[in-house]
This record gives C-alpha cells, sequence and structure tokens, in this order.
C-alpha cells in the first residue's frame, strides 16, 4: 500500500475483505526497469502500435463525421456516445472484470475493436459510410471499452506484480503519450494523401500486435489472482469498499474534481487559440504537442520515482492548478506556449500517481470494480464537465475559464490533502531542515513527544 496521509489508518471495510500486503518503501528505480519482464515486454510492444492506430482513428473519425455533417455538434455527439457506455456501465464492467481471467477478456475486447475498425474502413473506402454508422462505431468501441479499461488496467499488476507496479503504469502512460505526438500527424498525412478509410484501416489492422503478445504470453510467469466468484450485491460490495477506505476515496474524488474542470483542454486551448491569440488551428496543434511532450516527460519521471504517494498526488495537484491559473494571465503567445510542458508534465503526474496509488492499495480481488469505478470519475469527468467550463468559457472569456478550472484543482487538492492529514492523524509542519525550508506533514503524536522529552 501507498504510504502518505491517510494511508494507514483506514478502517476495515468489510470482515471478509483481504487487505493488501503493504508494499516496502523503495527509492528511485530503474526508467525501465519493468520491461526486463517478458509479458509486459509482449504487452507494452503491441501497444505501441495500437496506441498509435487509436490516436489515428480518433483523429480520423472527427474529420469525417465533419466532412459527412459540416455540424460541430455531430463530432460532439460523437465523443459523447463513444463515452456514454462507460458513464451508463462502468462499473458492471469492474464487476465483470473481477469475475473474468483479464487475459482471455482482453483477448475478446481488443479483438471487437479490430473488427469495428476494419468494419468502418470498408463502408468509407467503399463510399458507403453515413454518419450513423460512425456512430454506432463509436457506441461500440465505447462498450468494448467498459471491460477492456479496468482490465488492461488491473492486467498490469499480474503481469509485472507489486514492486514493478508504479514503473509498469507510468510507461504505458509515456507509451499512450508517445502515440499521441505520432498518431495524429501520421492520420494528417493519411488523410490527405489517401482518404480517411486507411487511417481506419491502419487501425484495424493494428490491433494484431497485442492480440499476438497477449497469445505469446507465458501464462505460469503471470502473477494471477483469485477471481471473484459470481454473486449478487458485487457492484454495492464494490462501491462499500471503496467508501470504507480513505486512502481509495479521497483520491479519486480528487482526481473526479481535476478531471471535470481542469482537463477539459479542448475547450480552453482552442479558445486561446482563436479568442485570446487569433492564432487559428496552427497554434492549437502546437498547444496540444507541448503538453504531449510535457506528459511523456511526466511519466518518465514517475517511472523512475518508484514509489506512489497521496502527499505526491496532492501537491501535483496543487501545482497542475496553479500553473493553470498563471497560463490564464499569460500575455503573450509564446509564454503560453511553453507553460503548456510543465502543464502536461504535472498533470500525467497526477494520473500516474492516482492510478498506482489505487491500484497498490486496492486488494487484486476488488481491484477490477475499484479501476472501473476511477476511469468512469476520470473518464467521465471531462463530458460532464465540459458544459460547464465551456458556458464560463463563453460568458467570461478563456482567461477566466482557464483559471476557474485551475482553482478548483488546486483548492480541491488542498482541501482533501488536509482532510486525509487529519483522518492520518498528522499535522503540518513547517520549517527548515538540511538548511532548506520544508513544508511536510508529521504524525502529531511528535509534538507531545518533544513536550514529554523536554
Amino acid at each position: 500500500m501507498s504510504s502518505g496521509p491517510g494511508a494507514h489508518s483506514a478502517p476495515a471495510p468489510h470482515p471478509h475483505d483481504k487487505q493488501p500486503t503493504p508494499a516496502a518503501p523503495r527509492g528511485k528505480t530503474s526508467m525501465f526497469s519493468s520491461l526486463s519482464v517478458r509479458n509486459y515486454r509482449l504487452f507494452f510492444a503491441g501497444q505501441v502500435v495500437s496506441n498509435t492506430g487509436t490516436w489515428m482513428q480518433r483523429i480520423a473519425q472527427d474529420w469525417l463525421v465533419l466532412s459527412l455533417t459540416g455540424s460541430s455538434t455531430a463530432v460532439g455527439v460523437t465523443t459523447a456516445l463513444q463515452f456514454l457506455p462507460m458513464l451508463l456501465f462502468g462499473l458492471y464492467g469492474g464487476v465483470l472484470v473481477d469475475r473474468l481471467p483479464k487475459r482471455p477478456a482482453l483477448l475478446v475486447t481488443q479483438s471487437s475493436m479490430a473488427v469495428t475498425g476494419l468494419a468502418l474502413a470498408f463502408l468509407t473506402i467503399t463510399g458507403h459510410v453515413e454518419v450513423w454508422h460512425v456512430y454506432v462505431a463509436a457506441f461500440a468501441v465505447g462498450l468494448a471499452t467498459v471491460v477492456d479499461n479496468p482490465a488492461r488496467q488491473s492486467f498490469v499488476s499480474e503481469m509485472v506484480g507489486p514492486d514493478q507496479l508504479q514503473n509498469a503504469v507510468s510507461l504505458n502512460s509515456a507509451n499512450f503519450q508517445s502515440a499521441r505526438l505520432i498518431g495524429p500527424a501520421v492520420a494528417g498525412v493519411m488523410i490527405t494523401g489517401v482518404g480517411t478509410g486507411w487511417a481506419f484501416l491502419f487501425n484495424g489492422l493494428s490491433f494484431v500486435a497485442p492480440i499476438a503478445g497477449l497469445l505469446m504470453m507465458r501464462g505460469r510467469e503471470l502473477h494471477t489472482v483469485e477471481r471473484a466468484p459470481r454473486g449478487k450485491g458485487q457492484l454495492r460490495e464494490g462501491l462499500r469498499y471503496v467508501a470504507g477506505r480513505p486512502d481509495l476515496i479521497w483520491p479519486i474524488v480528487l482526481v473526479g474534481f481535476v478531471g471535470t474542470f481542469a482537463f477539459n483542454f479542448p475547450v480552453y486551448l482552442s479558445a486561446f487559440a482563436d479568442d485570446v491569440f487569433q492564432a487559428g488551428a496552427g497554434s492549437y496543434s502546437m498547444f496540444n504537442t507541448l503538453m504531449a511532450v510535457g506528459s511523456v516527460t511526466g511519466a518518465l519521471l514517475a517511472a523512475r520515482r518508484g514509489t506512489a504517494r497521496l502527499r505526491v498526488l496532492s501537491a501535483a495537484a496543487m501545482v497542475f492548478g496553479a500553473i493553470e491559473i498563471v497560463a490564464a494571465a499569460a500575455p503573450e503567445l509564446w509564454m503560453f506556449a511553453l507553460l503548456m510542458i510543465p502543464l502536461g508534465l504535472f498533470g500525467m503526474t497526477v494520473n500516474v500517481t492516482a492510478n498506482t496509488t489505487i491500484q497498490m492499495a486496492t486488494d487484486p480481488a476488488m481491484r477490477g470494480r475499484v479501476m472501473s469505478l476511477y476511469m468512469m470519475v476520470f473518464l467521465g469527468g471531462s463530458p460532464v464537465g465540459a458544459p460547464i467550463v465551456g458556458w464560463i468559457t463563453d460568458t467570461y472569456g478563456a482567461r477566466v475559464g482557464l483559471a476557474a478550472g485551475g482553482a478548483v484543482a488546486a483548492t480541491a487538492a488542498a482541501v482533501i490533502a488536509l482532510v486525509l492529514a487529519r483522518v492520518g492523524g498528522l499535522r503540518l509542519s513547517v520549517g527548515w531542515r538540511h538548511g532548506h525550508p520544508s513544508v511536510r506533514f508529521v504524525p502529531r503524536e511528535r509534538r507531545e513527544d518533544l513536550a514529554r522529552a523536554a
């Protein structure tokens, strides 16, 4: 279990729940240490190809809908349909993941997404595609994601074990963000050169890589966990489990606030590119690219850090919010653009640290349900918050909208840090340590011990 405020005093949620064994404290680790595990190496290599295809399909899908309808609203509907299944059925997906063996479940979900991409490619290349086809495909991918996302998240620990978990989660994030740099660029060239359908075809074929990696894995080397038996009330059991664990529920709440109000970058960055700096689509693309560079850097630094602590999560979220407030006041385009790098870095630190903290603190038999709740809050927050931050941005301006999102993130992080400190019996200590200013949480008993010693 990760150390940090609240991590040592969480009450047992249920008499029959088996609590996870606390992980031994570890220092910095090699940045790519989890790649020494053969099964994870196969998984990682497959994801490199598949993530690139996924980003290509995202760009091609939006462009196709816009070409067919000429409506930005239709593009928004497509995105909403892809996220809707996670909001509606995400928790049930977690129940299924806890019941099913992870590798066969992933083979099914990855294959279904491949078929969807290939079907869309066929319809587009042959000239028979209609907008409702894209809607159906987006919803189908969303349904597969309901199981695929928590299964992939929890399967990482089965491949590498608890000691390498943070490193592997961090490398997964770096993998995805690197594909975010490559995929859209390749999609743009392919759409311009040969047409949208070929980007869908590449995505459909890209799933061959992760499917082959799953088939080539050695089952005897997996850290398999006991699956939850089929029974009634397992969804409620998962929710009770999280509700009884402050070290789980508060990071999820924090991610909910950050994801809903501060991670709506399509709204913020497009408004800054068009309304604030009048710089057009090129600047919007540059903002996203620089943020992706920061995200990759943040993921690699998290991979090297070797431990996941709740205090790191709270501090990163506060700094992330503060950078958004500073960026909102940036007077020049180049200053705003440069701030995208640390914004991506600390945003990714929040993402990776929350993910790893929650996984390491969760009983393996509950991990599917807990991770599905986490992903539902994290992925579902942006679509829910988009209309709110969009209204603030339209009404009061892009600078106020971005500053408000940053203020919500920083305030939520500060309040939750204090709550976790109180739950964990900690107090804030401000002073000097080794000649440098030190701000940290220490046990409340320390003050009493010093008084007795005096």
